[in-house]
């Protein structure tokens, strides 16, 4: 366990930053591979590779808004077009729906709780798994969000409250009807099925090495739960195991659970809503309680944003400008480089991070205008 000398704490009004880690301590080859084991993911590379619909998402790079910001390189791997089905979730859910579909058979009815691109991803599954399908949403989910769930054929339950309300309420219902959840988020004696939808996720660690021709300095990942984060993390760690690449987590202000469950000292906390912001999708205050552990050990800065810098960040991929490609980013998909920004707007933090004129900065787009109206409205 490696800290740095200072672990550097700031906190603003539209910005809480925690950089506690220098690089991976000794232990933590072994706490990734407990956490997702490199089995099950070249096993859930092989799988997804080969269906019909697949093809890897673009890997961009954006030249002018690097040199806008200051930094070397800036990557951003674009999972909009994944499957059709808009966001990185298509990879992690309709996996874990297919594996559960081959185990147990045809009879079984899947069932989650979502902000929306995880359960459409476990429609989409089991629609082409041929199973039952019966999502939660809670009261705050979109309507076009419900229509594209509902689409695949999903029966929708709507429950009062916010979404760690609706998981709480799809774990009771599934349980007393005999369905499977197929969750993203782990709880006490459920972290199968959620490794497998880390699984699924690791196909996006893979395009990446196999595109890049060598580590980024820095990655900034967006998390709800924690999922995509420790995918990210492990699966690149064991791509570039020797690179001391660094890894930011970047979360709403209002919704940081993975932050503070790092100033916790690793221990899983759970934060209390009202959750303010856009990012539907990152609007989680309980997270995977399996994950944090190598989270803990292997993020080196925790970012909570406002909203203000994921707004910017979706309208300078929407407008970009020399030769950088038009990105579509939905407020959670753009809020990697909504903590790149915030970073590169405070001197200290960016000192911290080791941010600088060096830098090769990897983000993800994970989810494209999911919700059409809420992006028209951020770029007009």
């Amino acid at each position: 366990m490696s800290m740095i000398k200072r672990p550097f704490h700031l906190q603003t009004p539209t910005l809480n930053a925690l950089v506690t880690r220098q690089h991976p301590g000794p232990d933590f080859a072994d706490l990734h591979a407990r956490a997702l084991p490199p089995a099950q993911c070249d096993q859930a590379q092989e799988t997804i590779t080969q269906w019909p619909q697949y093809d890897a998402t673009p890997l961009h790079h954006l030249p002018s808004l690097a040199h806008q910001l200051g930094i070397a390189e800036l990557i951003c791997k674009d999972e909009g077009p994944r499957f059709g089905l808009g966001s990185f979730k298509a990879l992690g859910g309709a996996y874990a729906v297919a594996r559960i579909a081959q185990e147990q058979g045809p009879d079984i009815t899947v069932t989650c709780a979502t902000e929306g691109n995880h359960g459409r991803s476990v429609a989409w599954g089991a629609k082409n798994a041929g199973l039952r399908c019966v999502i939660f949403l809670h009261e705050q989910v979109s309507p076009a969000r419900e229509q594209a769930i509902a689409q695949y054929g999903a029966e929708i339950i709507r429950v009062p409250g916010n979404y760690d309300d609706a998981v709480r309420e799809c774990a009771t219902v599934a349980q007393q009807r005999g369905w499977q959840v197929v969750s993203d988020t782990s709880w006490e004696g459920y972290e199968a099925i959620p490794r497998q939808v880390m699984a699924g996720y690791s196909v996006i660690a893979k395009e990446i090495a196999q595109e890049l021709p060598q580590a980024p300095t820095h990655v900034f990942v967006q998390a709800g739960v924690g999922g995509i984060a420790t995918a990210m993390l492990t699966c690149l760690y064991r791509a570039w195991p020797t690179a001391a690449i660094h890894f930011a987590v970047v979360e709403p202000l209002s919704a940081a659970c993975l932050q503070a469950s790092a100033l916790a000292g690793g221990t899983p906390q759970a934060v209390k809503g009202p959750f303010d912001t856009l990012s539907a999708g990152l609007a989680c205050g309980e997270p995977a309680a399996a994950v944090i552990n190598v989270l803990y050990e292997g993020v080196q800065s925790y970012l909570a944003i406002d909203d203000d810098w994921i707004k910017q960040a979706v309208r300078l991929l929407a407008r970009p400008s020399g030769s950088d490609p038009h990105i579509v980013a939905g407020v959670s998909g753009a809020a990697g480089l909504g903590g790149v920004l915030a970073t590169l707007g405070h001197n200290d933090l960016q000192t911290a991070m080791g941010l600088d004129a060096q830098s090769r900065v990897l983000v993800l787009n994970t989810e494209t205008a999911t919700d059409p109206a809420a992006y028209q409205e951020i770029i007009a």
